[in-house]
């Protein structure tokens, strides 16, 4: 029996810590409402692209706007969203950059403290090496796409 070569396995393991350190950093700065700061872990011409967008949010300005208007009307509304990223796959790329798949969930918490479900998600983002950056990324683009259950035969 022949013995084949098994792949070279690359140790991805601080990438993926630095990754996960950013993705709690964004999102505690995303749910306190801290729109400027979290824009600016967006690549200066970052994108979001997401459902009910007309057209891809792009540049720091426009999505701290963004940001700053759904919190406001969330206070209104006396409800708080809380963004959870789960089962974090991080690829690599030759050029520094990340590639990274994760499910994300949007769990919307009522004035009485109830959570409920809002949303489930996949979240695709390509992150770009910023080393002045506490973890050393910035967001350059995040498409997000509802997680539908797969059409039946």
């Amino acid at each position: 029996m022949a013995i084949t070569a098994l792949p070279e396995v690359t140790d991805t393991s601080a990438m993926y810590l630095s990754v996960q350190q950013f993705y709690a950093r964004h999102m505690h700065l995303l749910d306190s409402g801290r729109a400027r700061e979290w824009a600016d872990t967006f690549a200066a011409d970052g994108t979001f692209t997401a459902p009910g967008l007309d057209a891809p949010v792009r540049g720091r300005e426009a999505l701290a706007a963004a940001v700053e208007q759904t919190h406001a009307r969330l206070a209104a509304s006396g409800e708080t969203h809380r963004h959870w990223h789960g089962m974090v796959w991080v690829t690599p790329a030759a050029d520094g950059r990340a590639h990274v798949r994760c499910y994300g969930m949007v769990i919307a918490i009522t004035a009485d403290g109830t959570p409920r479900m809002h949303r489930h998600c996949i979240c695709e983002d390509v992150l770009v090496p910023a080393p002045a950056e506490p973890e050393g990324w910035l967001v350059q683009s995040r498409h997000v796409t509802p997680d539908a259950a797969p059409p039946t035969h």
